[in-house]
């Protein structure tokens, strides 16, 4: 089995090196790497060149900004499921996506998806926040469940289907993406529970108040364009990173 990884990058070069040695050391070796990087400035694509695995793929061109680049990425994708790694971002474990395989194996999903942690390599405890994704089901949709983006792997037939990022959201396209695969509740999808992606925080959605308020008013404007729910949805989702702040390894 064939897994594309589409990495989605721009002036990555502190931490792109960490990225690129999680997807070669793992022990699944079908893999495609995708690397779109936006056209960087800072050595990123150096790196890259450098400490890429053998069949790993650069373009590195200017794009629109990151939902732009990880629709370059899905048209490229030639595997049988595709999931994106952010350039800040490592795979877990060197089996992580053999985890994944195997799973998809057993069960033929639509969609697969995982654990998360939140991670600042900073601190003394690294670990910030455990994102526990736990099973979906229509109810928990509406409630603000959502699985980790970066955990989610989907089959490229229902990617045929859901189509690409809506690129002119500029936070929450991930999230409409999500949406647009989770409110048919026909499709057939597999909780993986153990962790699969170590993110770094301070993303682009919480680093100041107005990206927050924006993504608000983006998350809101796709449940609503999905018929999933509104603001009680809204807080309900916020609500749910509260406990990951006290969950354990």
């Amino acid at each position: 089995m064939k897994i594309t990884i589409i990495t989605a990058t721009f002036n990555s070069s502190k931490t792109i090196v960490e990225t690129l040695k999680s997807v070669a050391v793992q022990n699944h070796r079908d893999i495609e790497h995708i690397i779109i990087d936006g056209g960087s400035t800072d050595g990123t694509q150096a790196l890259v060149a450098l400490h890429k695995s053998r069949d790993a793929r650069l373009i590195s061109e200017p794009d629109d900004g990151i939902y732009d680049a990880m629709n370059k990425g899905l048209r490229l994708a030639t595997g049988d499921y595709v999931g994106f790694l952010n350039g800040d971002d490592t795979l877990a474990t060197p089996s992580a996506i053999e985890d994944i395989v195997d799973a998809a194996t057993r069960t033929d999903a639509d969609a697969l998806y995982g654990d998360l942690v939140y991670v600042d390599p900073s601190r003394r405890r690294p670990l910030v926040r455990y994102w526990r994704t736990g099973t979906y089901s229509p109810s928990a949709l509406r409630l603000g469940w959502m699985p980790p983006h970066p955990t989610l792997y989907i089959h490229r037939r229902t990617i045929a289907e859901i189509g690409q990022f809506d690129s002119r959201l500029r936070i929450a396209a991930d999230y409409e993406y999500m949406l647009r695969l989770f409110a048919d509740s026909t499709r057939r999808t597999t909780y993986i529970p153990s962790v699969l992606v170590r993110m770094r925080t301070g993303g682009a959605s919480n680093r100041s108040l107005r990206a927050m308020i924006r993504k608000s008013r983006e998350d809101l404007l796709v449940l609503r364009r999905h018929n999933v729910g509104g603001v009680v949805t809204l807080l309900c989702k916020n609500a749910r990173k509260i406990p990951q702040f006290f969950s354990g390894d």
